[in-house]
């Protein structure tokens, strides 16, 4: 790949915005889930993990089944994304926490737990 194309993709990619969206930390024994929302899904995940390997996160029950079970014990993924429409007025903070509501209450619903 010549420079000229790697640097337009570079630029291409730096000019996108991170997903917003919805993640789930799963404790795959207790099936106990931890749902959350960012406007950089990945990136909060990444945080969690970071926190939970450190041994800091603000979860405690969260943290004991890291700490009793490791990382092999857990699914961490982004399970929904929201896209941003063109619209200057939409509020995506909103519309994230009425996703999140959302979800918490069909995995409730469904009988799952949740931290």
């Amino acid at each position: 790949m010549d420079k000229t194309r790697q640097a337009t993709l570079k630029a291409h990619y730096r000019q996108q915005p991170p997903p917003l969206g919805i993640i789930a930390l799963r404790h795959l024994p207790s099936g106990r889930t931890l749902l959350d929302s960012s406007r950089n899904a990945p990136g909060m995940l990444n945080r969690h993990r970071f926190e939970l390997n450190l041994g800091k996160h603000r979860n405690a029950l969260l943290q004991a089944d890291w700490r009793r079970d490791g990382a092999a014990a857990f699914s961490c993924a982004v399970i929904d994304t929201l896209k941003l429409p063109d619209d200057p007025a939409f509020d995506a903070d909103a519309e994230l926490g009425a996703l999140l509501d959302l979800h918490r209450a069909q995995w409730l619903e469904q009988g799952q737990p949740l931290y």
